[in-house]
C-alpha cells in the first residue's frame, strides 16, 4: 500500500511538472511594442486629435491662412501597416496578415516625425512666438507621453532614429505659417487614421 502510494504521488507530481513546463512554453512573455499598451492610451490619442483640431482652428497660430490643403511627408506606412485584413468590415483592407507590432511601429514613427516637425517650427521666425510657442507645446506635450506609453522598449525609449527630415522653414513667416498649417491638417489626418487602428486592435477582429 506505502508503494502504490508513494507511486501515486510521483505520477502526480510528474504531472504538476509537465502541465507547468506546458502552460511557461505555450504563454510566452511578449516583449516589446503591445497593441494592450497603445490601446491603454486611446483617450490620449484622442486628446491629440482634439489638439490638433483646436490648433489649426486657432486664429493667431494660423493667422490669416485659408486653405484645406492636406500634406503627409511622413516616411511611415501607417495607412497601409495599419490597414484591416479582408475578414473586417471595413472599406480599405489588406491581403497580408495584420501585423500589431507593424501597425504600432509606423505610429511611433509618424510621432517622431511630426514632433520633429513641430519642435522645428516653434524655433522659426514665428509671428507671435509668446502666443504660438505654448500652444504648439501642448502638442509636444502629448505626443511625447505618448511615444512613451507606446514605446519600444521597457525604459520608455525607441530605437527610431530623431533625424526624420524635419523642414528647415526658411521662407517668411507667412510662408512658413502656410506651410506649417497643411502639414498640421495633415497630422490630423493621419491622427484619425491611427485612432481608427487603436479601435481595429482592440476589437480583435484581426485575431478572429
Amino acid at each position: 500500500m506505502a508503494f502504490g502510494n508513494f507511486y501515486s504521488a510521483s505520477c502526480l507530481i510528474l504531472l504538476l511538472l509537465s502541465l507547468s513546463w506546458r502552460t511557461s512554453t505555450a504563454l510566452p512573455v511578449r516583449t516589446g511594442l503591445s497593441g494592450e499598451k497603445c490601446a491603454d492610451s486611446s483617450l490620449l490619442f484622442e486628446k491629440l486629435l482634439q489638439n490638433i483640431t483646436a490648433l489649426l482652428n486657432d486664429t493667431e497660430l494660423f493667422h490669416r491662412i485659408d486653405t484645406d490643403a492636406a500634406v503627409v511627408i511622413s516616411q511611415a506606412e501607417t495607412v497601409l501597416a495599419c490597414a484591416p485584413t479582408q475578414n473586417s468590415t471595413c472599406m480599405m483592407q489588406r491581403n497580408s496578415t495584420f501585423s500589431e507590432s507593424e501597425c504600432l511601429g509606423n505610429i511611433m514613427k509618424d510621432l517622431v516625425y511630426y514632433s520633429a516637425v513641430i519642435q522645428s517650427y516653434t524655433n522659426s521666425n514665428l509671428r507671435l512666438p509668446e502666443t504660438e510657442v505654448p500652444l504648439l507645446n501642448s502638442t509636444l506635450e502629448i505626443i511625447r507621453s505618448l511615444r512613451k506609453s507606446c514605446s519600444l522598449m521597457p525604459n520608455g525609449e525607441n530605437n527610431i532614429p530623431e533625424d526624420v527630415g524635419a523642414p528647415k522653414w526658411e521662407n517668411s513667416s507667412y510662408e512658413n505659417r502656410q506651410q506649417m498649417f497643411k502639414m498640421m491638417k495633415g497630422f490630423q489626418v493621419r491622427t484619425i487614421t491611427i485612432n481608427r487602428a487603436l479601435g481595429y486592435i482592440s476589437s480583435g477582429d484581426h485575431r478572429k
